[in-house]
């Protein structure tokens, strides 16, 4: 595992455009979504919160649990841990689910995609059980994974009981902590693939051919939403985190306890007209661009390229001036190999004015494995010899 043991600077100033007015977190002043118990509304490149009102109260998250859910799934996924085809049996423990369901059957197989549309488009609880229990092994195993990912992501309002979101004590979220968890979500770009499909069929060709629809009525209604997830218990009453792209930016937006789904959908019109309509942002990056090349002690290659781990952009209220920004990439000296691709590398900050405005991690583009004493031996050979 490779080690940082110290670090350096290296400064460049380049002209973009950039407001002189940045928008901050805050609990405004208008009302924008009254019949909500709790509510944010952040732009997703710079994190940065557009409104909120009650946004870290604790409150039960119905099935917009399955966020994390789906987080974990997607992880696995990209840690090669697990394919999209493979087939999932279902057991006993989760075709018990009650609520919403596909109604698998005790030793019914399904693929992970077919069991990943089961969760994103049709809130299945029986889905979200059986691939917690291919994950960890069991559902407890993966609450713990849940709780485990939630602490990493640095969310104090969250604590969770099960893989679905049924009722359970000491089971909840905030608005906060939805959002941040969408933000995570949405790094994955194939999930909007599943949680922007308005219907779909699952056991096609067969019998029991099942009509998925979205539970999200806003993927088919309000154009440029592409998820995420809904949710509905008494408790929680009618819940929402969703997010949508314009023009490049893309909001995320999260409804907690709205008294019925026509509230709930009003409500989130309101927080993404607002943002579309007041905001934009000026893209800086695409996400794996190239910012440096890092060496790397004992490894295969001697570099690695160190790319941007997701878009960056700078938000601006619309219409207002631009500035110089200056670009401050901080990188990681003494890397040792292996390197695992997405290992951090560095941080690139942007600042306007001497302020920091911006901090986001630089990953590994590639996997560097350690080499071999002959690749080495090799490599001290050609040194010698070009000095010679």
């Amino acid at each position: 595992m490779w080690k940082v043991m110290t670090s350096f600077l290296l400064f460049i100033a380049w002209a973009i455009p950039m407001s002189n007015v940045y928008a901050q977190e805050k609990d405004s002043g208008v009302e924008l979504v009254p019949q909500a118990r709790s509510a944010i509304l952040l732009e997703r490149d710079t994190g940065t919160v557009l409104y909120a009102k009650n946004a870290h109260e604790k409150l039960p998250p119905a099935s917009m649990t399955k966020i994390m859910t789906m987080l974990l799934i997607m992880e696995a996924i990209h840690d090669g841990k697990l394919k999209w085809n493979e087939k999932v049996r279902t057991s006993e423990y989760a075709a018990s689910m009650g609520g919403s369901q596909i109604f698998l059957e005790p030793g019914e197989e399904m693929t992970v995609d077919e069991m990943m549309r089961g969760i994103a488009i049709g809130s299945a609880n029986d889905a979200s059980v059986a691939m917690a229990e291919r994950i960890a092994g069991s559902e407890e195993a993966f609450v713990q994974m849940m709780n485990k990912k939630a602490k990493q992501l640095g969310l104090k309002d969250t604590v969770f009981k099960n893989a679905t979101g049924l009722p359970a004590e000491g089971h909840y979220s905030s608005a906060y902590d939805m959002a941040m968890m969408a933000k995570e979500l949405l790094k994955y770009d194939d999930i909007t693939k599943y949680t922007g499909k308005y219907e779909d069929y699952l056991r096609e060709n067969t019998d029991e051919k099942f009509w998925l629809v979205n539970t999200n009525r806003l993927v088919k209604f309000y154009p440029g939403v592409d998820g995420v997830k809904t949710g509905f218990t008494a408790e929680a009453k009618y819940c929402l985190t969703a997010t949508a792209k314009k023009n490049g930016m893309r909001v995320i937006g999260v409804i907690f306890g709205a008294p019925t789904p026509k509230d709930r959908n009003a409500q989130m019109t309101k927080l993404l007209d607002y943002a579309f309509s007041q905001y934009e942002t000026h893209p800086v990056y695409k996400k794996n661009t190239v910012i440096a090349a890092v060496k790397v002690s004992k490894g295969k290659t001697k570099t690695v390229e160190a790319v941007t781990a997701e878009p960056i952009s700078v938000l601006t209220k619309k219409g207002v001036s631009v500035k110089e920004l200056k670009k401050v990439v901080k990188l990681n000296e003494n890397i040792q190999a292996p390197v695992r691709k997405g290992d951090v590398l560095g941080t690139l900050i942007l600042k306007q004015n001497g302020k920091e405005i911006l901090r986001r991690p630089l990953v590994a583009k590639q996997s560097v494995a350690e080499a071999s004493w002959w690749d080495l031996f090799k490599r001290t050979l050609q040194t010698l010899t070009k000095s010679a």
